[in-house]
C-alpha cells in the first residue's frame, strides 16, 4: 500500500469514527438565521428532496425552488400525472417486468417444470430460444439425478460390505472445458454478428451452452451479449441460471427506478409498503412470484386506500406462499374430515390434532402483528387462531407453475368466528374480506401505520401529536394514504429545524442518494445490488416478515459506515463496474452556477483543490458542511491521491473523484 493510499484509509477511518459518534449522539440543533422556526426556502427544498425522494440530483433543488416546494410536493402526490417515459425506456430491455407469473415460469423454467418433462408429463417447447433453455436445464437435472443414483448405489454397496463395479466399467462424460468454451466465445465475438452469434450458440450441445453461460463474466460477457435483442440476451444468460435472470431484472429495475424515476415519492412509498408487507425472494416459488407482487399488488396501491392494499396482499400468491397460508386447512373442513376417514379405512394411527387439522397460523399472526394492529393492538392468541380459521381455503392454483389466487371451499373451516369481540358469520371467502375491512378501519391499525410513516419521514422517535393527527386523517378518509401523507407533509413537525438531516439513511437510501447526487450513469445495476448485500441490506432479501428497520440503531456502527465510505470511493473513482461518474461534469455545473450568480473564481474550479472542495460541498451537501468534515478533508488536499503532484508534473489536475468520495462518505451525507 502506498503512502497516499494509507493516508486516504486513515482519513476514511477518521470520518467513520466521526460519523458513528455524531450519529449516536444526535445532530446538534443548528443555529437559525432568524427567530422564525420556519426553514429557509432552499433548505425546505433540500429537505423535501431528501425525505420524499431518494435525495437530490444536480439541479433538482433549483428546479424545486422554481416550481415552489409545496407545488412540487403536490405533484409528487399525484404520481400518475408525472411523465416518466424516460424511465420506461430504461426498463424496456427487462422483459420479465412485463410478464405474468405463468409466462415467467414458461420462459425461465424452475425445476418442477423440468422434472415434469423428464418424467414425460410435459413436452419441450417448439420455440428455439425457449427450447435451448429447457434442454440445458433438462440435461443439468438428469446429471443431478444420475449423481444421486450413483451416491445411493455407492452407499448401498458400502453398507453390505460389497464393492460396486459400476463406476469402474462406466466412461463418465467429460466435464466441460471452460477454457475451450471461453475460446469459442471469443471466436464468435471476433467473427460473427449478433444474429449469427445466437444461431451458433443454439447449435451447441446443452452442456456447451451451460458452460458458455457460466463463463459470462466481465468484459467478455458484455461483448458476447452486445448487439443481441433483450430476449436473446436473456436466453443466453438463462442457459445456466433461468431463475437468476428473473431475480436480476427485478433487482435492477428497483435500483434504476429509485435513481432515475421522476415519480420519486411513489418509489419511496413502493419501498415503504414492500418492506411493511415483506416477502422473502429466497423462498421457493417467490423467486417467480415477486415480480407480479411488486408490480400488481404494491405499486398500484402505494398512494391509494389502505384496505385495497391489504386485500391485494392477502390474495397475493407471493404472500400466500411466503407465509404458508396456501396450505392451511380447516380442522373440520371437508378436506380434513376426508383425510381422517381415509386414515381410519387404511388402519393408520390417529395423528395428533395439530398435524391432523393442517391449520397454519403464520399469516394470521403477521396480519395482526405486522400488517395492521401492531404488537400492542389488543388481540389475543384466540384471535390469531380464529383469523387463521377464517383464511383457510385462501390458496393457490399450482404455485410452482405460476398459478394465481383461488378460494377452495372444501379447505375452509365451517362455522361462525369471533375476532376482537366481533362475530363473523359463516360465509366462505366473504369472511376474510369482512375481517380485512374490520382491521383496515381499526383505530389501532391507523395508529400503527401512521407511526411507521412518521418514523420513515420524520424521526426515529415519532412525535405522538403528529401520529394522532395522521391517524385521525386515516380514519376520516377511509384509510386514504395520499390524504394521510398530506397531513404529514403539511405538519410543523415535518418542517421543524430539528428534523433537518435527523434521519440516518439505510444502506439502500445511502447508495441511491450517492448515485443521484453524483449524477451517475448506471448501465448495469447488478454490482450495485452486490454492494447493498455486503452492507447487510440485500434487495428483497429480508427473510423474516418484519422487513428492514428504518431506525439508525440498526445501521450505525464503525464497520458498516466504513463499508459505506469504501463504496463511495469505488463509485467516485470509477471502480464500480457498470456505473460511470464524471466529477468534472459536477464541477462544470458549479462553475456555471457561480458565474450566473455574478461570482467569478480566480481560477477554473477544476484546477484548485480548495475550490474543488468548495464546489463539491455545494453540489453534494447543498453547501452545508460541518467544520469538522471540512477541516478533515481540507487537511488532506495535498496528499498524493488528491493533489496528484509529482516532481516532473507539478501542474497536474487534482483528483476530484477522491474529494467527491470523501464528501459522499461524510456524516452530513449519511443523513437525510
Amino acid at each position: 500500500m502506498t503512502r497516499g493510499h494509507r493516508q486516504i484509509v486513515l482519513l476514511l477511518l477518521l470520518l467513520a469514527s466521526s460519523v458513528s459518534v455524531r450519529m449516536a449522539l444526535g445532530k446538534k440543533k443548528e443555529k437559525q438565521d432568524s427567530a422564525s422556526a420556519q426553514m429557509a426556502e432552499r433548505k425546505r427544498a433540500a429537505h423535501a428532496l431528501n425525505r420524499l425522494a431518494f435525495g437530490p440530483r444536480p439541479g433538482d433543488i433549483e428546479q424545486v425552488l422554481a416550481m415552489g416546494v409545496d407545488k412540487w410536493i403536490d405533484q409528487q402526490l399525484q404520481a400518475d400525472k408525472i411523465d416518466d417515459a424516460a424511465m420506461d425506456a430504461r426498463l424496456q430491455p427487462f422483459r420479465t417486468l412485463r410478464m405474468g407469473t405463468k409466462e415467467i415460469v414458461q420462459n425461465f423454467p424452475p425445476e418442477p417444470v423440468i422434472q415434469a418433462i423428464a418424467n414425460g408429463k410435459r413436452s419441450l417447447p417448439a420455440d428455439p430460444l425457449k427450447r435451448a433453455i429447457y434442454q440445458a436445464q433438462l440435461q443439468s437435472y438428469q446429471e443431478k439425478q444420475e449423481r444421486k443414483q450413483e451416491t445411493a448405489t455407492s452407499n448401498s454397496a458400502a453398507g453390505t460390505g460389497t464393492q460396486s463395479t459400476d463406476n469402474g466399467n462406466r466412461n463418465p462424460a467429460p466435464a466441460p472445458d471452460r477454457g475451450e468454451s471461453s475460446e469459442d466465445a471469443e471466436a464468435m465475438l471476433d467473427l460473427l454478428p449478433p444474429e449469427e452469434r445466437v444461431k451458433a450458440i443454439l447449435q451447441m450441445s446443452p452442456e456447451q451452452q451451460r458452460a458458455l453461460s457460466n463463463s459470462l463474466k466481465g468484459d467478455m460477457g458484455d461483448e458476447l451479449l452486445e448487439g443481441m435483442n433483450p430476449r436473446q440476451q436473456e436466453t443466453v444468460m438463462a442457459l445456466s441460471h433461468p431463475q437468476q435472470v428473473v431475480v436480476q431484472e427485478l433487482v435492477q429495475a428497483k435500483l434504476l427506478r429509485a435513481v432515475y424515476s421522476q415519480r420519486q415519492l411513489e418509489e419511496v412509498m413502493v419501498d415503504f409498503w414492500f418492506n411493511h408487507f415483506n416477502v422473502f425472494i429466497g423462498k421457493g416459488a417467490d423467486h417467480y412470484l415477486l415480480t407480479g407482487y411488486e408490480r400488481d399488488v404494491i405499486r398500484p396501491h402505494a398512494l391509494g386506500k389502505f384496505e385495497d392494499l391489504l386485500v391485494a396482499t392477502a390474495q397475493s400468491p407471493a404472500m400466500l406462499f411466503y407465509l404458508d397460508n396456501w396450505m392451511s386447512v380447516g380442522p373440520d373442513s371437508e378436506v380434513a374430515l376426508g383425510i381422517q376417514r381415509n386414515n381410519r379405512r387404511r388402519g393408520r394411527p390417529r395423528q395428533n390434532k395439530r398435524n391432523r387439522n393442517g391449520l397454519n397460523e403464520n399469516y394470521a399472526r403477521e396480519l395482526m402483528e405486522l400488517h395492521t394492529l401492531g404488537v400492542n393492538g389488543g388481540y389475543t392468541q384466540e384471535d390469531v387462531t380464529e383469523v387463521a380459521r377464517i383464511f383457510t381455503g385462501w390458496t393457490l392454483k399450482q404455485p410452482r407453475q405460476g398459478g394465481g389466487f383461488t378460494f377452495r371451499p372444501r379447505m375452509h373451516e365451517p362455522g361462525d368466528k369471533v375476532v376482537l369481540g366481533h362475530r363473523i358469520k359463516q360465509g366462505g371467502e366473504r369472511e376474510g374480506l369482512e375481517l380485512l375491512h374490520l382491521l383496515a378501519h381499526d383505530p389501532s391499525t391507523a395508529n400503527f401505520i401512521c407511526k411507521k410513516l412518521v418514523i420513515r419521514f420524520v424521526s426515529d422517535d415519532p412525535p405522538p401529536a403528529l401520529v394522532d393527527r395522521m391517524a385521525q386523517t386515516f380514519l376520516k378518509n377511509d384509510g386514504d394514504i395520499r390524504e394521510v401523507l398530506k397531513t404529514l407533509f403539511s405538519s410543523p413537525e415535518f418542517w421543524a429545524p430539528e428534523a433537518y438531516r435527523a434521519k440516518v439513511k439505510t444502506p439502500l437510501e445511502f447508495v441511491v442518494s450517492a448515485l443521484r447526487a453524483s449524477d451517475a450513469e448506471v448501465s448495469d445495476a447488478v454490482p450495485i445490488a452486490r454492494q447493498l448485500q455486503s452492507m447487510g441490506m440485500p434487495l428483497y432479501g429480508m427473510q423474516p416478515p418484519t422487513g428492514y428497520s428504518m431506525k439508525a440503531d440498526a445501521w450505525v456502527n464503525s464497520s458498516a459506515l466504513l463499508g459505506r465510505m469504501n463504496f463511495t470511493m469505488a463509485l467516485s473513482s470509477g471502480k464500480l463496474k457498470g456505473t460511470q461518474v464524471d466529477s468534472a461534469r459536477l464541477l462544470d455545473r458549479e462553475q456555471k452556477a457561480l458565474m450566473k450568480d455574478g461570482e467569478r473564481a480566480s481560477a477554473p474550479v477544476g484546477a484548485d483543490p480548495r475550490q474543488i472542495l468548495a464546489a463539491l460541498e455545494n453540489s453534494l451537501l447543498a453547501g452545508e458542511v460541518s467544520k469538522q468534515t471540512h477541516a478533515a478533508v481540507a487537511a488532506r488536499l495535498n496528499d498524493p491521491q488528491i493533489s496528484r503532484r509529482k516532481l516532473d508534473d507539478p501542474e497536474r489536475a487534482p483528483n476530484a473523484g477522491v474529494i467527491e468520495g470523501l464528501l459522499l462518505g461524510s456524516p452530513e451525507f449519511q443523513r437525510r
